[in-house]
This record gives structure tokens, sequence and C-alpha cells, in this order.
């Protein structure tokens, strides 16, 4: 059994999750040390020098897995580095790094050309999030946003699109406390900030029929494949990498216009006119109908799921992954 690092920050929120399932798909068949550096620099950099000393001592990781970010004095660990990479918070200084990797592993077909361009070993696996589904909690016909701690999920218009529409049904807004705005109240948006615990927050995604996620940016969109998970109707931007999770065979897609780059990747803009014409769309929909692209959102992420599960640990034997043809829902060009 072959030892394997993953190491990341441990921010609480994204990079926390990804640690969580990137170790959890490898225990299966590895010995995995799972790593999460803290925000301090200090800190850091005293478990940088740490973990090179117990190298010295214990010996050489067979590989190592980076995730997001990137901790040069830990590259020498392991006798293969792979980076799985966010290309938005992709910083300059570590394009001199990239050659130390053996692979870059893309989460999205998106990021693929982004690093094949700086002259990187591409090789996609897709990703995966946590399943949410719970059949047990009954659908209403209402909407939910989830915004979490970003302030790159289209928020404002989506509160913008609900105060001009007091007749549209219920909206859940889920965010950080520090960046919720005490002027959003309506009767019908309803705003929790602050600590919500994961059962409640499971409940919710179940209990609401349609899912509003119209993010600018994403390294690969946990809060879009949440939503696909518990079987949602999703309203997301149609731009890359939102529309490669989600295109017009399971969800609902948001016309928007390119904005700034970030890092590698590039910022996209639902307005409140093309959030309005979403949600006339969902509305016009019929149970049946909602159910149908409910179940096909489901059935993608399934999919998506076994698919990556399968490529990673292909990776990691050398071996050649065994899923053929090009996953649904992917389009060429």
């Amino acid at each position: 059994m072959s030892k394997v690092r993953v190491i990341t920050r441990d921010n609480g929120a994204g990079l926390s999750r990804d640690l969580a399932i990137v170790a959890d798909v490898l225990r299966a068949h590895h010995e995995v040390s799972a790593v999460g550096l803290g925000r301090s620099r200090l800190g850091a950099r005293l478990r940088h020098w740490w973990t090179r000393a117990r190298c010295r001592l214990h010996g050489r990781y067979d590989a190592q897995l980076s995730l997001e970010r990137i901790y040069a004095p830990t590259l020498d660990c392991a006798g293969r580095n792979l980076l799985i990479p966010n290309p938005e918070w992709f910083k300059p200084e570590w394009v001199a790094l990239l050659p130390r990797f053996d692979q870059v592993l893309c989460k999205t077909r998106h990021a693929e050309p982004l690093f094949a361009q700086l002259g990187c070993a591409t090789r996609y696996t897709g990703f995966t999030c946590a399943d949410r589904f719970d059949p047990a909690v009954p659908r209403q016909a209402t909407f939910f946003h989830l915004a979490g701690r970003s302030t790159a999920k289209g928020t404002d218009v989506v509160i913008e699109a609900w105060r001009r529409h007091p007749e549209w049904p219920c909206l859940t807004v889920v965010q950080r406390k520090r960046h919720a705005r005490t002027d959003w109240a309506a009767p019908n948006i309803v705003v929790m900030a602050g600590y919500l615990d994961d059962a409640g927050l499971q409940r919710l995604q179940n209990a609401h029929r349609f899912h509003i996620c119209p993010s600018e940016i994403e390294g690969f969109g946990h809060s879009i494949a949440e939503a696909m998970s518990v079987g949602a109707v999703v309203l997301t931007t149609d731009a890359a990498p939102m529309n490669e999770l989600v295109d017009a065979a399971c969800g609902l897609l948001l016309d928007c216009t390119p904005g700034e780059q970030m890092g590698l990747g590039r910022r996209y803009r639902v307005s409140v006119d093309a959030i309005e014409a979403g949600v006339a769309r969902a509305l016009q929909l019929s149970p049946p109908a909602c159910a149908a692209l409910g179940q096909r959102a489901r059935a993608r992420f399934l999919q998506r799921d076994a698919a990556f599960r399968e490529r990673l640990a292909a990776v990691l034997s050398g071996a050649p992954a065994s899923v053929q043809g090009q996953e649904a829902g992917h389009r060429h060009g």
C-alpha cells in the first residue's frame, strides 16, 4: 500500500471540504495523510519544516497531492507531485514551481487548456462533492440560494430581482453573517445569516425545489453540484465551468456577460434581467417537468461522482482510467 499525502490550507470552507473528499477517496487503496495548514504564516512555515524533517526521518511519500495552494518547501517530500488547482486562485508566483509537478489534475474541462498553455502535463479527473440527498424531506416550490462565505455567488442580483417581484415564491438565502445586509428583508425573502449546522443546511437544500446559483466564477462549483445531488431544478450561469456541471438537459442556464480576469479564470456577471427571465422559465415548468429535470440532475451528479473516484484512483495507480467517451453534458468547442 503506497503512502500518499494530501495537503492544502484548512480554511473551514471549500478547501477543507476538498481535503476531506480527496483523502476519503484515496483511503480505499492507499495509506493517506491529510494535512490542513492554518492561516498563520508562522504556523504554516513551522509545519512546512516539520514535514520536511519527518520525511528525512521516516522516508518520502510515494505521492503528494497539493490542493489549490503550492507550498514549495514540501515538494521534495514525495517521489511524485500532483496538483489539483482552482484556476481563479492560482498565483503568478506559482508558475515557476509548475515544472516540479508530474501532472496537473483538472477538476473541469475548462481548466485543462489554462494549465496546458503553461506547459503542464494535464489530466482531467473531474471532481465531486458530498451527496446531500434526503428523500424524506418534502419538496416545496420555493427557491434556495447558498452564498456561504463567498462574495462571487451573484447574491446581490438575486436579492435585487426578488425585491422587484413580491409575487414570486419565497427565496431562502444562506450567507455568512459578515456579508449579509439588513436591508435585504422582504416578505418573500428569508436571509439566514450566521451559524447553521450541517443537518439544518441539508434539510433546506432538500426542501426547496429550485436552487438559484448564478456564480460569477468557480474552481468546481460545490453549491451547484450539491444542488444537483438533491435533485433540484438548478438555475446557473451559462459560462464555464458552471455550464459544464449543468446544461439544458438537467437545469436552466442564465445569460451572462464576461467580466474581469481573476487568477487564470474570468468572472461572469448575471444581470437582474437574466435572473428574471430564468425564474420566469422555472415558474412555467409543470411539476412533472420539474421532477424530470431534478432526476436528470441527480443522475448527472451520480455519474460524475463515480467517474471522479475511478479517475483519481487510476492516477495514483499509474493506470489509465476505464471511463470511456465524453461525460454527459460535456460539449466540445
